[in-house]
């Protein structure tokens, strides 16, 4: 088969830990072809969405990954799969390239994700699909409702809804003198809608990325846990990451939400648990297979891979 994969500048990538790399290694190894492109490469033209991309070798190597061996524009439904694979911001340029391939999919291309789940999850609002797996929560522009919210629960997180990698998350207690001026820098007073949940104090056993692959669970998650005075588990934001079983709530979660995500054509999602509550559903660039991989033999890539190609004979 030949996939296509949306990726970051392919210089930026870290061979050595990117999930997507992994994913790339595991379809060459099964002997597919592997092509990569960017999203500023997309276009739209006579009905057609093309893609100008770049057929790729990959090594083992972490130093000197791939080889790229020819450059071509095709259409994208050319190719037996096409990955999402940008990362966010989910910014408007993100949501055109959604458009776009959303377009490509009525020519007959095979996306994954698919962009119409991406564009209706959004990955932190999505959890109040399955409020039954929910902390309490409170989105809301309004600062006497955030107020209000924070003294009801006493310790609580704020962090905005378009942000990654632990960005603009704020642990605010009900006593604590700056937080008039973090809800009016959060919320823009008034403008802008923001997210406050109570405080899980389970925080210091990990923020854990509990992977969903076609609504199955893998069989380990990641538990990122903060450094010493951070609140914050986000690998981004100096998290460690420990590879450990899923225990019995952590399937619980991942069994009562894999079945309706896969329908809508998420087949890959990335469930952040922290303690026994869903925090967050991310769909756009999924991350951890290598840690998991490295940490406990487990072929997380090959899951994947194994996963595309069912769906992309059926």
């Amino acid at each position: 088969m030949q996939f296509l994969f949306i990726i970051d500048p392919i210089e930026t990538l870290k061979a050595y830990k990117d999930t997507t790399v992994s994913m790339m290694r595991a379809a060459q190894a099964r002997g597919h072809a592997v092509s990569v492109c960017e999203q500023t490469s997309l276009a739209w033209r006579d009905g057609e969405v093309t893609a100008e991309s770049a057929r790729i070798v990959l090594s083992e190597r972490d130093d000197d990954w791939y080889r790229a061996e020819q450059n071509e524009r095709r259409t994208l439904q050319s190719f037996d799969a096409v990955l999402m694979r940008k990362d966010p911001p989910f910014d408007l340029e993100y949501v055109t390239s959604t458009w776009l391939l959303s377009a490509a999919e009525r020519r007959g291309a095979r996306v994954f994700n698919a962009p119409g789940a991406i564009r209706d999850h959004n990955e932190k609002l999505a959890i109040f699909e399955f409020p039954q797996f929910v902390a309490p929560t409170l989105v809301s522009r309004d600062p006497a409702q955030l107020h209000a919210f924070i003294d009801a629960q006493l310790d609580v997180v704020v962090k905005r809804l378009d942000v990654m990698g632990g960005e603009n998350i704020f642990r605010v207690r009900a006593e604590d003198p700056n937080r008039n001026v973090i809800i009016e820098t959060m919320a823009l007073g008034g403008e802008r809608s923001v997210m406050a949940q109570r405080y899980i104090p389970e925080i210091r056993d990990g923020d854990k990325r509990i992977l969903l692959i076609d609504g199955k669970p893998v069989p380990y998650c990641l538990a990122r846990i903060p450094k010493p005075g951070e609140s914050r588990g986000n690998l981004a934001a100096g998290g460690r990451g420990v590879a450990q079983p899923l225990s019995p709530r952590d399937r619980q979660i991942a069994e009562g939400l894999g079945a309706a995500l896969a329908a809508r054509g998420l087949l890959l999602v990335g469930l952040d648990v922290i303690g026994d509550w869903l925090t967050e559903v991310n769909v756009t660039s999924p991350t951890c297979f290598r840690e998991i991989q490295d940490q406990t033999g487990f072929d997380v890539a090959g899951m994947f891979i194994e996963a595309l190609e069912a769906k992309v004979k059926a």
